[in-house]
């Protein structure tokens, strides 16, 4: 499926290189898991590693994802309101125009609170695994300047919404 704001060669590298990386994360994930499980039922012990590192690989799968999912309008959408306007091009520009400028609103919201988070996890370290606490709002703040850019664009170049059900009432 090709994004309107990005090349179709751009956007299925990042399709690609979203899925390889979100593979990979539930892959080490679902490893490290299973090892400890079968360590501690099993053996009596397990790896304390285990539990940090698919803390951390979880919450960048969900970052990822949802960066992945926005080219592609698999985020949620009400669009019972903006079905109505369908018949009415100007309304459903403007409304077009609002719900980025929203989209913006938020990324700018989340992409602050996750660099204040990013400053404060550079001085500390996790307890097991001893890397950089920062490194866990790092994705929240990179997944909100890239849907931000992504937004930013659809807002200049006025790209239509793409209700993608025929305005389905959901």
């Amino acid at each position: 499926m090709s994004t309107p704001h990005i090349g179709n060669a751009a956007s299925s590298l990042f399709q690609r290189s979203a899925n390889l990386i979100l593979a990979l994360c539930l892959g080490v994930m679902a490893v490290s898991v299973f090892i400890n499980v079968v360590l501690r039922y099993g053996f009596g012990s397990g790896v304390a590693a285990s539990e940090e590192l698919s803390r951390l690989l979880f919450v960048w799968m969900v970052f990822v994802g949802a960066t992945a999912a926005y080219p592609l309008g698999e985020h949620m959408a009400f669009t019972s309101l903006v079905g109505l306007l369908a018949q009415r091009p100007r309304a459903m520009a403007l409304a077009a125009a609002l719900i980025r400028l929203l989209v913006l609103l938020g990324c700018a919201l989340v992409g602050w609170g996750a660099w204040q988070q990013v400053l404060v996890g550079l001085d500390s370290n996790s307890v097991v695994l001893h890397y950089p606490v920062a490194l866990l709002p790092l994705p929240a703040l990179l997944c909100a300047v890239a849907i931000g850019v992504m937004a930013f664009f659809e807002l200049i170049k006025q790209t239509p919404l793409d209700l993608g059900h025929g305005a389905e009432v959901e």
